[in-house]
């Protein structure tokens, strides 16, 4: 449930190469830590701030910050929903019907950092998608890393390819992570976290080297993630990573 990564590793031939399904491997502590952060309370709130379509309607950046971006029906909504399950009373909006957010959507975790829900591209994704994310990811200096949504079942997608291009050109520190791994086939899975594993070494710059692995519906890797997104905006700094 914590570690899906390394649970698929188990079934590679001897001798594979699996350092990179364990760069980034938080002892107990850690995953508490990131639990609590993720747990609203008294001093303690966990809150949706606001929307905006235009960067002049975003909230100021005073704090670390992570975004969430994907294609549509990637399950991007129920993945945040998840990360603030501790927290029931923060109305993350899922809705059936595909690209349902047509602005970003702000967070706050306490004094801590902020999380950002993304508009989905590709399949009913808003007009001015482009010109909103692309001025949020030049613009925003207090992002700290991009969570790109992909496709557990069909693995990287024509669209996927356009945002990874983008986060490159802009020189945007990212982490891809693959949704919905309850409805993959265990040797569907493998294959996709291979070939998506080889084109993040041969293809990309700034993608973190491991892939992470998630289900919104098993909760599977959601403790892992949380413990990432605490590391990488400055809350875990005792973490090993590479």
């Amino acid at each position: 449930v914590v570690f899906p990564l390394q649970k698929l590793a188990r079934y590679l031939a001897p001798g594979a190469d699996t350092a990179r399904f364990r760069l980034f491997q938080p002892g107990l502590a850690a995953l508490q830590r990131a639990e609590a952060l993720f747990r609203s309370g008294r001093d303690h709130a966990i809150d949706y701030v606001s929307s905006a379509v235009r960067m002049d309607h975003a909230p100021p950046p005073a704090l670390p910050e992570v975004c969430f971006i994907g294609r549509s029906n990637v399950g991007k909504s129920s993945l945040i929903r998840a990360l603030f399950s501790l927290s029931p009373e923060v109305e993350v909006r899922v809705s059936k019907t595909p690209g349902h957010t047509k602005k970003m959507n702000f967070f706050k975790v306490g004094k801590y950092f902020t999380l950002v829900d993304m508009p989905g591209y590709g399949y009913r994704a808003p007009q001015d998608f482009v010109e909103m994310v692309e001025a949020y990811l030049q613009e925003r200096h207090n992002l700290k890393r991009t969570f790109l949504l992909v496709d557990g079942v069909v693995g990287l997608q024509k669209t996927d390819h356009i945002a990874v291009e983008m986060l490159e050109e802009f020189g945007i520190p990212y982490v891809m992570v693959l949704t919905k791994i309850d409805r993959a086939s265990r040797g569907l899975l493998l294959k996709n976290v291979l070939e998506i594993q080889e084109f993040v070494k041969e293809k990309t710059q700034g993608c973190f080297p491991q892939l992470f692995l998630v289900s919104s519906l098993e909760f599977s890797g959601v403790h892992l993630l949380r413990c990432f997104v605490a590391h990488v905006t400055g809350n875990l700094p005792t973490v090993e990573a590479s």
